[in-house]
């Protein structure tokens, strides 16, 4: 019973993650229909730049400013100068961020080398919490799923309740009719890109805490988002948490009662949500 319930916890602590990653993909490839393959570079770059900031200043809370500021910065530039220029030719705008990709894991792999970094958080989250029938917890793994929920809640409260998400919604549906009511698409779907990459920053920060950072993982990170995102619908942040919610849980509970079958199990599903309902399971019909 305790290892169930430690698979359990573990499971959610690794959904709240790839949840963190996908809510960024889903920003930038649900509502804005931008192919960016690139998603898992980004997570390395805010790794990597929030290690530096770390290590440099000895303060997690600036390794994740640092983290997510800088992958944002570059989501920005790369929507800018990149993906803006391609709208509406998906094809072409895979075949680019996969080359960016490729190119952003060499210069990573130059600078940083092979090594895998580690963050260190502050003293309070490396402590364990008494949990009742399961022991002393990581207390980290608790703030991730609590980050999170963070995440979703503020998300889901800015697309459905402000101006800015009215906004977004009604340029993803008709950009032409925003754009005649003096909004300036470019530069608000511009906006939404950093936000998106500025996710996937916090998530390399994140991830680099509770496992490490090391090259590899932003192919690891960018297969995960799109099948979150495939599962739980494109566009739906609530479909986002509920295939992380499948795949965390998948992936950790398998690993403990079928190891050898428990990838596979993850995309037996993602076969299964295509065939019954191809736009996931809380995706709309486009």
């Amino acid at each position: 019973m305790r290892l169930a319930l430690l698979s359990l916890l573990n499971g959610l602590s690794v959904a709240a993650l790839y949840f963190i990653v996908a809510s960024g993909f889903t920003l930038i490839f649900g509502l804005m229909r931008s192919i960016n393959l690139a998603h898992g570079s980004l997570f390395m770059v805010g790794g990597y730049v929030g290690w530096q900031a770390g290590e440099a200043t000895g303060s997690w809370t600036l390794a994740v400013l640092a983290g997510s500021a800088s992958a944002a910065l570059a989501g920005a530039l790369m929507q800018s100068a990149l993906l803006d220029r391609l709208r509406g030719q998906d094809l072409r705008q895979a075949l680019l961020t996969i080359g960016v990709s490729i190119v952003a894991a060499d210069l990573l792999l130059a600078g940083f080398g092979g090594l895998a970094y580690q963050f260190t958080p502050p003293e309070w989250m490396q402590q364990g919490v008494q949990l009742p029938w399961v022991g002393r917890y990581p207390a980290f793994r608790l703030v991730v799923i609590g980050i999170a929920l963070g995440v979703g809640l503020a998300l889901a409260m800015v697309l459905a309740f402000t101006r800015l998400g009215m906004a977004i919604r009604a340029g993803v549906d008709n950009r032409e009719m925003l754009a005649a009511l003096g909004v300036d698409p470019a530069r608000l779907f511009l906006l939404v890109a950093a936000a998106g990459a500025a996710l996937a920053g916090l998530a390399g920060v994140v991830g680099g805490t509770a496992l490490s950072i090391s090259p590899g993982e932003d192919s690891r990170y960018l297969l995960a988002s799109l099948v979150v995102t495939i599962v739980g619908g494109m566009g739906s942040l609530a479909g986002a948490a509920a295939g992380a919610l499948i795949v965390g849980l998948l992936e950790q509970v398998g690993q403990l009662y079928f190891p050898h079958y428990s990838i596979a199990a993850i995309y037996a599903v993602m076969v299964a949500v295509l065939v019954i309902r191809p736009q996931g399971l809380m995706g709309r019909v486009a």
